[in-house]
């Protein structure tokens, strides 16, 4: 009697002992909160965790099953470019924004652009004839008689004036580069004065407005606002506003000049 007393109480010691790690381990079905970072007692809890009671933990066979049948997930490396690198700035090294040009294409843009230049002046120089008189004055075809006293800057823009003096008006002509189908009011005038070597690059309209000396000039006087320009040679307009009656940029009949700025060569 003592001793089945004994198995008996043993037996209900192992029960509410195997109860009590259930509770412990399950919490009551209900998961704990998260904690923010580590603290006292938290590697106790950890290891408390690691231990869950389920048929397949006391079952070495079907934890074997379970870990044959799961699904493995394939790691997959992805490296990021720039991810990692510090970055210093003020260190010597440049930065700059996607797609902005480097100073090496600048430099190689302008290369290109004095090149063109270059090459524009010769060409002028070789293929376009120039006509000289006692006066400047427009001839049947359309192209220009430069003042045989006039400078030879002047009788060079004549001469590159010529070149364009009868082709279409096209807007934004000749601002994307100097030989063009077409050239709009600024960009007539910036054709000309590059033959002569006074402009580098194409200018609209409002650039003239302050360009070069205030005032009238000698030889060559610009008139210009933010919506027109033209300018006058020796005497003779050259302006695309006139162009669909006289058939030529070249005009011998003035016009208004009221709003414009007026400007000039220094020099001429």
């Amino acid at each position: 009697m003592t001793r089945r007393r004994a198995l008996g109480g043993g037996l209900l010691a192992l029960c509410l002992a195997t109860a009590a790690l259930v509770i412990a381990g399950l919490g009551g079905g209900e998961a704990a909160p998260a904690k923010a970072g580590p603290g006292p007692g938290d590697a106790r809890a950890s290891r408390a965790a690691d231990v869950v009671l389920t048929p397949d933990a006391v079952d070495p066979e079907a934890a074997r099953r379970a870990a044959a049948t799961a699904p493995r997930s394939q790691a997959q490396v992805v490296q990021l470019e720039g991810a990692g690198e510090e970055v210093t700035y003020g260190s010597g090294r440049d930065y700059v924004s996607p797609g902005a040009p480097s100073d090496a294409e600048v430099r190689t843009e302008l290369e290109q652009a004095r090149a063109q230049l270059t090459k524009f002046k010769r060409y002028l120089g070789t293929t376009a004839f120039l006509q000289t008189g006692p006066r400047a004055r427009v001839l049947p075809d359309g192209t220009a008689v430069a003042p045989e006293n006039a400078p030879p800057l002047v009788q060079r823009v004549i001469q590159a004036g010529n070149v364009i003096a009868k082709l279409p008006y096209k807007w934004g002509g000749g601002h994307g580069a100097w030989r063009d189908n077409g050239y709009d009011c600024s960009g007539s005038v910036s054709f000309a004065l590059a033959g002569a070597g006074l402009l580098d690059a194409p200018m609209a309209s409002g650039g003239y407005m302050n360009w070069g000396a205030a005032g009238p000039g000698k030889w060559i006087t610009i008139y210009a606002n933010e919506g027109h320009m033209f300018m006058v040679v020796a005497g003779l307009r050259f302006d695309t506003s006139g162009q669909g009656s006289a058939g030529t940029r070249w005009q011998e009949g003035s016009r208004s000049s009221g709003g414009l700025s007026v400007r000039h060569p220094p020099g001429l």
